[in-house]
């Protein structure tokens, strides 16, 4: 199922992960999977992500074979329970290729497509691949990132990912890029990224944002913990779509979707 562009989308989070800081553990079983995918598409998802491994700051490796094992049955199972989108969030190339042949319609990859062969294959696939910027790995990333000019760098990194993946035979208009907000940032850089967001749309692409309850929230509202940040999430959402963002990843979709729909009618979309 292709990805339609209309603007903004949202993407509803969906991990099948035992660790996962916001819904780890939640979601494991297939049956459970399938009733929240549903959810998130009765409440206003244009796509589901599905992700295996964890990527939360000091999130410990997983392997090949038990990200499969997690992944590759439920997009199986979620591909003939819902009928919108399914992205896969993964950075390796087995998962991508198993997960598009059981019906992913995207990749999104935190590494940008760094493993080995990673390029070659979704070359291949011919999917849509969101490419998301990050300082380090999820085990080193919040270590003391250091940038001089964060936005500007993000931007370097883009030209170079772009222009790798055009070499490799992808074409420019199935890219997506994503800042990475939380990944080797600290809370002055994501709001940097956040303020200048629209400098992205230089690049002529598709953005994704996602914030949805990450640290930065809850920084910003006096450490308030995971269930307490969905109304920050939800309002950093708005601000990044007034500010460029196509797609935004979300785990609060109701109330994202409500929010965007007042904000589409003052726009008088």
């Amino acid at each position: 199922m292709a990805i339609k562009t209309p603007n903004p989308m949202i993407m509803g989070v969906l991990n099948v992960t035992p660790d996962s800081f916001s819904d780890g553990g939640q979601y494991l079983h297939i049956e459970n999977a399938i009733v929240q995918a549903k959810k998130l598409q009765a409440q206003g998802a244009d796509i589901i992500d599905v992700g295996g491994e964890s990527t939360r700051p000091g999130a410990p490796a997983v392997l090949v074979d038990e990200e499969i094992d997690r992944v590759i049955p439920a997009i199986e199972a979620l591909a003939q329970s819902i009928d919108i989108p399914i992205s896969v969030d993964t950075s390796k190339t087995q998962v991508m290729q198993l997960a598009v042949e059981a019906g992913a319609s995207m990749i999104n990859d935190v590494c940008a497509l760094q493993a080995p062969g990673a390029l070659e294959t979704v070359s291949d696939l011919g999917q849509d691949i969101c490419l998301m910027h990050m300082q380090g790995s999820p085990r080193t990333m919040q270590k003391d990132p250091t940038y001089v000019d964060v936005v500007d760098e993000i931007k370097q990194f883009f030209d170079q990912k772009i222009e790798a993946c055009i070499k490799a035979g992808i074409k420019q208009d199935k890219i997506i890029l994503d800042p990475g907000f939380g990944f080797g940032k600290t809370l002055e850089h994501n709001l940097d990224i956040l303020r200048r967001l629209s400098e992205f749309e230089s690049f002529g692409l598709r953005i994704l944002a996602g914030m949805s309850r990450k640290s930065m929230i809850g920084s910003m509202l006096n450490d308030r913990n995971i269930e307490g940040r969905v109304i920050g999430s939800v309002a950093s959402a708005i601000i990044a779509v007034q500010n460029g963002a196509n797609i935004v990843r979300v785990h609060d979709v109701l109330e994202t979707k409500d929010a965007l729909m007042v904000l589409q009618q003052v726009r008088g979309e």
